[in-house]
């Protein structure tokens, strides 16, 4: 079989691998999407060095939102069956820890953590080893290309929803309309709240308006802002964009007591803690990725929602194209770029 390994300072090489055999708790995934993720740009694709801490990629085989079909069984695997469709949590941590009992393998700080396509062989091939603890069920109302949404972009921007309580009688602001930011206020509207959204590139404007997310403005336009609530803000209001003065403004347009969720990651935000935060009594988030259980949770309302979150891809290749894939994806133009294997 063939991986994708990214060395760095944007370049790609993919290279043969023998198809692994799992072991004690683990399943051989015949993989049938695997997209790709901001973060894989941010901190493998162009650093030129490979980062430190518990996040460095180890040079393995990239990827990881994959989605695919369970091909081969390893020993004292009970829940499973070859044949299964499955997305997987794409973190496995020491199991035992309080965040792992919660099912937040993400915060999991045990040194034998590692995520799949950055310290363990990820989806960007044409097959992969999971745990089983790692797997979801896809019904089969969803899409591969649904199921690979899920496991990191859609799954992140639902446990940000969650972390802010949204409800059908919130107005919700979104800042970036990136994946992760699309995603989000598609699942804000399934859950009836009205949804309104900030963008500067105007790509992304367009997409976000084509998938169904229609007030969708400029940041300059700061009037039409404050007039979809009356001047009164938002319920709650989410940036995904990572950008210091969206941040800002997602604390300047909240409503008094409202609720504010960072999910974006990097860059800075400087604010004055009083007139921005504290008078106005709100409650500032951190959402980082998401649990096991809301990934199950996700895929059983996807199918009641009717909602495919594959309509966030814009381009699809193959893996032998995997270079002109990361290439598109980094013009940051695009919406979700996905590796697709036909059977």
């Amino acid at each position: 079989m063939q991986g994708v390994v990214l060395p760095g300072d944007r370049k790609l090489v993919i290279k043969d691998f023998d198809v692994p055999e799992p072991t004690i708790g683990q399943v051989l995934i015949q993989i049938k999407a695997s997209s790709l993720c901001g973060s894989d740009l941010r901190a493998i694709y162009r650093p030129t060095d490979q980062g430190h801490g518990p996040e460095a990629y180890k040079g393995v085989i990239a990827g990881h939102e994959p989605c695919g079909v369970i091909h081969k069984l390893g020993e004292g695997v009970v829940n499973f069956k070859v044949g299964d469709r499955v997305v997987m949590y794409h973190i496995a941590g020491c199991g035992s820890c309080r965040h792992c009992r919660k099912g937040w393998m993400i915060s999991c700080s045990d040194e034998s953590r590692g995520a799949y396509g950055w310290q363990r062989n990820g989806g960007h091939s044409q097959f992969m080893i999971a745990d089983e603890r790692t797997l979801v069920r896809l019904p089969d109302y969803l899409t591969y290309l649904d199921g690979a949404m899920v496991a990191c972009g859609v799954g992140t921007a639902y446990a940000a929803i969650c972390r802010a309580n949204v409800s059908g009688s919130d107005k919700v602001l979104i800042t970036g309309m990136g994946p992760v930011g699309v995603g989000l206020a598609l699942l804000c509207k399934a859950m009836g709240s009205r949804v309104f959204a900030v963008e500067a590139m105007k790509e992304r404007i367009e997409f976000a308006k084509s998938v169904g997310v229609e007030d969708v403005v400029h940041p300059d336009d700061l009037d039409t802002l404050k007039k979809w609530t009356d001047g009164d803000g938002y319920e709650v209001t989410f940036d995904c964009s990572g950008n210091s003065s969206a941040r800002h403004l997602c604390l300047e347009m909240a409503r008094d007591w409202g609720r504010v969720v960072f999910i974006g990651e990097g860059g800075t935000v400087s604010f004055e803690p009083s007139p921005l935060l504290i008078h106005k009594q709100l409650t500032l988030h951190g959402s980082w990725v998401c649990s096991i259980s809301q990934m199950e949770d996700l895929v059983e309302l996807l199918v009641r929602w009717k909602l495919h979150p594959e309509v966030l891809v814009t381009h699809k290749f193959r893996l032998d194209q995997a270079k002109e894939a990361y290439e598109l994806f980094d013009s940051g133009k695009t919406g979700k770029v996905a590796i697709v294997f036909e059977d």
